[in-house]
């Protein structure tokens, strides 16, 4: 098990920002609806699945437009790894679950890129979670017990980033910012985190 660091004041995690910005209409709309009627862990586990379901992956659904706020990728119904992070944690800081920035080094083609996941803390612990979405022998599922991500830690190099952050890190903010479609995002994504 991932021995998680974070800070120490959960109120970190509970912010609207720039890129997650749950203070937009829309999103707290479809907080409120996806959190009718439920809470704890239902209410998660709800709010994961919609991420994870209903928002697609870009490179999965071919789209070529970047989004990287929580407000557009629900607007456009996709986004990157990155992307729908930012939506997952609006949606569950809206409702009220303090919620982070996780990240993962993989190997990709011929070398690595750096995957972004969110964790989430209920009932007195952190859990992560990956929202990026199912696909071709991916299979990222909502889990209290053993973690169950898009891509488990298997390949030399690759690395469980042990950090939990409040805002997504700059350097994938700008990698995303700064790419004028999902191809050109993919090539600025950083190839490792170093703290």
């Amino acid at each position: 098990m991932l021995n998680l660091i974070q800070k120490d004041d959960l109120k970190e995690y509970t912010l609207s920002s720039q890129w997650v910005d749950y203070e937009n209409p829309e999103i707290q709309k479809k907080a409120r609806e996806l959190s009718l009627d439920l809470d704890g862990l239902e209410l998660v586990e709800n709010i994961y699945h919609f991420v994870r379901d209903e928002i697609d992956h870009s490179m999965d659904a071919g789209q070529d437009r970047v989004t990287f706020k929580a407000s557009d990728v629900l607007k456009e119904g996709h986004g990157i790894c990155f992307a729908k992070s930012n939506l997952l944690a609006a949606l569950l800081r809206f409702a009220g679950v303090p919620t982070g920035f996780c990240y993962q080094r993989l190997v990709h083609e011929d070398g690595f890129l750096v995957h972004g996941l969110n964790a989430a803390y209920i009932k007195g612990k952190w859990v992560r979670m990956d929202a990026r979405g199912n696909y071709q022998g991916i299979d990222a599922q909502f889990s209290l017990g053993e973690e169950k991500l898009a891509f488990p830690i298997q390949d030399e190099g690759e690395e469980d980033y042990p950090y939990i952050y409040s805002h997504p890190d700059s350097r994938v903010t700008n990698a995303l910012v700064h790419s004028e479609n999902v191809e050109e995002a993919y090539r600025n994504i950083p190839t490792s985190l170093t703290y």
